[in-house]
């Protein structure tokens, strides 16, 4: 039987393609979610006036972080969609094409026509492309993760595994610079007119990159040997469901806390720091820029942490920190003040970092090589679309109805509670 034993064998042998490994997973994770993030971005700062102009400012915002929204809905069918192939035909192929579906869709919003040019065309259009890029991303993680833990030295793995989830805030950064500078370099009205599609048709270059990586990567030697010794699952999802219907539930629900409060930092924050602080756009660009970097180094430390004393008290920390700082953050994002506004997300990508850093050897050794991206990318993706799908939009609408940010800081704790419980309730796995 293949076993994560043959990972650690193959994988310790090359150092080489270890490296090339990590830099596959990190650079291309960090490209799919730089599209992502742009598109957050700009559905906080643009798509309101142009693809919903009908609308009131409020409803504009609203219903463009609805369409923020729907992408997630697709994340599960391309968890079930990349899942199957990705254990029936291997990890590398499925990272190529996610990467080209993320591309197209990501160039195809920065050309698409607003609702001045083609009325309600222009929404129906924008959310194609956010379905694309939701499907993309369904399938996306589990092959990056699987790919650097899978090649991973034993003792490494979770290590090795941090480096699809560094992409996450690397992706954040990278598109919030992108639409600092053009910000900067442009006036609001060319910014409003044209300048907000540059960060989106930028994507055709990073894809262009990070498809050279990934096709220089060997598949994973799990795989190999899966494949090798015809071990391989023919109907990967129902084996999962049957097999390990616990693990399933339990690792999609520990995901929930940090999808949601994750989304209400990246994509939330700066919506409400500029339209109902009135701080300024350069500032909250800051502020986010800031707290992402200190994000991608709590993903680092706490995957280290984790080889040394498991996924699951790591996981535990984080949790914790999701529970009890959401009062805390948005009193202090309320002062209006830098520093207590970059205090405010360092301590909440604390928690955000140590319940995400472990996940990839964590979600890997709940399931079997045979399943394993299957089971791995359908946790992933129902975690993210019932925890992050509406995050933003609920958010904006407690804020909107109450008053008050505090309703917000209720909203996280309710969903961090539900995946604290979650995480006590998973047994440390043997295989990682």
């Amino acid at each position: 039987m293949t076993s994560d034993a043959a990972v650690s064998a193959t994988a310790a042998s090359d150092p080489r393609q270890l490296r090339r490994v990590g830099l596959a997973s990190a650079v291309g994770t960090t490209i799919e979610w730089y599209d992502y993030f742009i598109y957050a971005t700009a559905a906080a700062l643009i798509f309101g006036s142009q693809f919903f102009s009908p609308l009131s400012d409020a409803s504009g915002t609203l219903a463009a972080f609805a369409t923020l929204g729907v992408g997630f809905l697709a994340r599960p069918l391309g968890g079930v969609l990349w899942g199957h192939y990705g254990d029936r035909l291997g990890r590398k192929g499925m990272l190529v094409a996610s990467l080209l579906v993320m591309g197209l869709a990501t160039v195809g919003v920065g050309v698409l026509p607003t609702y001045g040019q083609i009325g309600v065309w222009a929404p129906v259009l924008l959310v194609v492309c956010r379905l694309l890029q939701g499907l993309s991303a369904g399938g996306e993680w589990g092959g990056a993760a699987l790919m650097a833990v899978e090649h991973a030295p034993d003792g490494k793995r979770g290590r090795y595994g941090s480096f699809s989830q560094v992409g996450v805030p690397a992706g954040l950064i990278l598109a919030q610079l992108m639409f600092f500078v053009i910000n900067n370099a442009m006036s609001p009205a060319a910014f409003n007119a044209w300048g907000w599609r540059l960060p989106f048709l930028f994507s055709i270059v990073l894809v262009g990159l990070g498809l050279f990586i990934r096709l220089r990567v060997e598949e994973s030697p799990v795989f190999r040997a899966l494949r090798d010794e015809q071990a391989r699952s023919r109907l990967p999802l129902i084996e999962v469901c049957r097999q390990r219907p616990k693990e399933l539930v339990l690792a999609s629900v520990s995901f929930i806390a940090n999808t949601a409060i994750g989304y209400v930092f990246l994509a939330y924050l700066l919506s409400y720091g500029t339209s109902v602080l009135k701080v300024s756009r350069n500032l909250m660009l800051v502020v986010v820029i800031v707290g992402s970097v200190s994000w991608a180094t709590f993903i680092v430390a706490s995957a280290i942490w984790s080889d040394r004393i498991g996924r699951k008290p790591v996981y535990l920390v984080g949790s914790i920190v999701l529970v009890a700082w959401p009062i805390p953050f948005f009193l202090l994002i309320d002062t209006r003040s830098a520093a207590w506004m970059i205090i405010a997300v360092i301590v909440l990508t604390l928690g955000l970092g140590a319940s995400y850093g472990p996940q990839s050897a964590l979600f890997a050794g709940m399931f079997e090589p045979r399943f394993r991206y299957s089971g791995a990318s359908i946790a992933y993706a129902v975690g993210a679309v019932v925890g992050g799908g509406f995050a933003p939009l609920i958010a904006t609408w407690l804020q909107t109805n109450t008053g008050t940010s505090l309703s917000v800081s209720a909203y996280m704790i309710v969903v961090g509670v539900i995946s604290l419980a979650a995480v006590l309730a998973i047994r440390e796995p043997v295989r990682t």
